[in-house]
């Protein structure tokens, strides 16, 4: 099964030291279980990602910066950009605006004829299987935090490096928007805000509102007409039912992604799966398909909704569900939606197809 992953971290972790081109047992520490490189990706089919260029204003890793610091956001940002060039150097990734849509024209295959008059067509595993499990992985850079874009005028050299979506601020605050720590009832956007998402429209990249407060999702649906995604976010309903936590959706955010054709990618971090997890905690595969079965009853069909794990994203492996320890661990959410009645094509569609759509 091809998987597209609509959020991993690859580049914050290589600019923390972290030997991405090794074994995930090779990065593990005691205290921290590594299961994100790219030798496991290519072990678990994970064949097109978003990568995040991942900036934190006020932190002092190296993805940190001083908080309103526009050129040093920048700085932090290029940094994590030079990571994925050099991977594509190597030839491990193909790194473009149409990296997505190439890698779509060939696994959009496995879902027809493959156009050889009077072939007799494949079976769906047969072509699954052709699929070779070594490079390259198709790769669209995704921007959490907008902040190293440091000014909307700038957005168009960020696409030619292939930039394909932009969520416009992380938990805490940017220059753009406020993020999902706020309080209830702080400011959404910022008059840069706004212009920043009117440039983004203009270069097709696309919104992702997984880290936005409510006030700067409502702000934003009223900013643009264009698509909206949430590459990592849960349901709010399931993971929060006192509604008070923002990092993850209500019912009616969903209802709007799903309004503008987008998707809404899981996130595996356990503590974002369970309402009142405790960190030791791991849910079990059933809590994950909970929350893609509720999107699936609110959007009234299965088409939006896939994979943004989040893998290794400030937490460590042992935090995902159990079973998961790597991305190779993904083929137990196929076990579980088989046996939920899902088609291959939905299941295949969860996996990849969804996420195709809205880049290719």
């Amino acid at each position: 099964m091809p998987w597209f992953d609509a959020h991993l971290d690859l580049a914050m972790l290589a600019v923390e030291g972290r030997d991405m081109l090794g074994t995930p047992e090779a990065a593990s520490t005691p205290e921290n279980r590594a299961g994100l490189t790219i030798p496991s990706l290519l072990a678990g089919d994970v064949r097109l990602i978003l990568g995040t260029i991942f900036t934190a204003p006020g932190d002092t890793g190296p993805e940190g910066y001083p908080v309103g610091d526009a050129e040093r956001a920048h700085i932090v940002g290029r940094a994590q950009l030079e990571a994925y060039l050099t991977w594509r150097d190597k030839g491990m990734m193909q790194i473009d605006r149409f990296a997505p849509l190439r890698a779509m024209r060939g696994l959009s295959e496995f879902r027809g004829g493959m156009g050889v008059a009077n072939e007799v067509p494949l079976s769906v595993s047969t072509k699954l299987a052709r699929l070779p499990k070594s490079p390259p992985i198709y790769v669209g850079i995704l921007m959490e935090n907008a902040d190293p874009i440091r000014s909307p005028q700038e957005v168009g050299w960020w696409k030619e490096r292939g930039l394909v979506a932009v969520g416009l601020c992380w938990a805490t605050p940017s220059r753009y928007a406020t993020g999902n720590r706020a309080a209830p009832g702080d400011g959404g956007l910022t008059p840069i805000g706004h212009e920043l998402v009117r440039e983004l429209d203009r270069f097709g990249i696309v919104h992702d509102a997984s880290h936005l407060s409510d006030a700067s999702f409502a702000d934003l649906c009223e900013a643009t007409p264009k698509m909206i995604v949430a590459s990592h976010s849960n349901c709010r309903a399931i993971s929060d039912p006192t509604g008070a936590n923002q990092r993850h959706l209500t019912d009616a955010q969903i209802r709007e992604i799903v309004r503008r054709n987008g998707v809404v990618g899981i996130n595996l971090f356990s503590m974002f799966l369970r309402a009142n997890c405790t960190r030791g905690d791991r849910v079990s595969i059933d809590e994950v398909i909970a929350h893609v079965e509720r999107i699936c009853e609110i959007a009234g069909d299965r088409t939006h909704v896939g994979l943004g794990s989040d893998m290794d994203g400030g937490f460590s492996a042992d935090l995902m569900p159990q079973g998961i320890n790597s991305p190779s661990g993904y083929t137990l959410l196929v076990d579980a939606l088989s046996a939920r009645n899902w088609s291959d094509a939905e299941i295949l569609d969860f996996a990849a197809g969804n996420w195709m759509r809205v880049f290719g």
